[in-house]
């Protein structure tokens, strides 16, 4: 997993982990490099589904690169916090998403890495923490990406979940992805309010799932 931090004024720790438990019984492939074929039928993406703390009624949705080579989720108000005069429940905020991907007949589609982006504003004695996990539905293939930031820190967050092997949908058959994210704050020892959101204000990707294509 690949990490980026943004706009530090001072020294940043982070401890990062992902764990992947990848067995499904369909072909797996080795990560390819470079761009994928796609077809050149536009796929469509839908959040059937959306709970949580984190991504009420109206605040996650979801659109397709117009090359077909990924979507992305957009989050309006996922953001933790946690300091003086924050309520308790807003520390830890979360998110658990449904999204149908229609791929075009004659093709299939795997995941191939996810790039995680906001902003956090982490004083000395604080942390903040982010955890994502996706999965296909009717599967045992999932993906999980743990990462931890220290203060003090102000600015962008990034991390990138990197498949090792490509795991393809059955071929004719539509399924849902479920995306569950969690964003934890701990204020610590620190004197200021600590947050972490899933939301930039430059309008960046919050979520990017990108896709390598295979014609069945």
């Amino acid at each position: 997993m690949k990490k980026d931090l943004v706009g530090a004024r001072h020294g940043i720790f982070a401890v990062l982990g992902t764990v992947l438990a990848l067995t499904l019984s369909v072909p797996a492939h080795a990560a390819p490099a470079g761009p994928s074929n796609a077809p050149e039928s536009q796929i469509t993406v839908e959040v059937l589904a959306a709970n949580g703390s984190g991504c009420s009624p109206g605040t996650a949705w979801v659109v397709a690169n117009s090359d077909n080579t990924g979507f992305r989720i957009r989050y309006s108000n996922f953001v933790a916090a946690a300091g003086h005069g924050v309520d308790l429940t807003s520390s830890r905020k979360n998110c658990q998403l449904g999204v149908l991907v229609k791929v075009p007949a004659g093709w299939t589609i795997a995941v191939a890495t996810a790039d995680y982006r906001g902003r956090a504003r982490i004083p000395t004695g604080a942390t903040g923490r982010q955890r994502t996990h996706y999965y296909w539905q009717g599967s045992s293939e999932s993906s999980r990406t743990d990462a931890t930031f220290g203060g003090p820190y102000n600015g962008f967050w990034s991390t990138e979940d990197a498949a090792p092997a490509l795991f393809y949908l059955p071929c004719g058959q539509q399924r849902v992805l479920n995306i569950n994210t969690e964003l934890r704050v701990d204020a610590g020892t620190a004197t200021t309010t600590a947050s972490m959101s899933m939301a930039t204000s430059e309008g960046d990707v919050d979520t990017l799932f990108n896709l390598k294509w295979e014609q069945c």
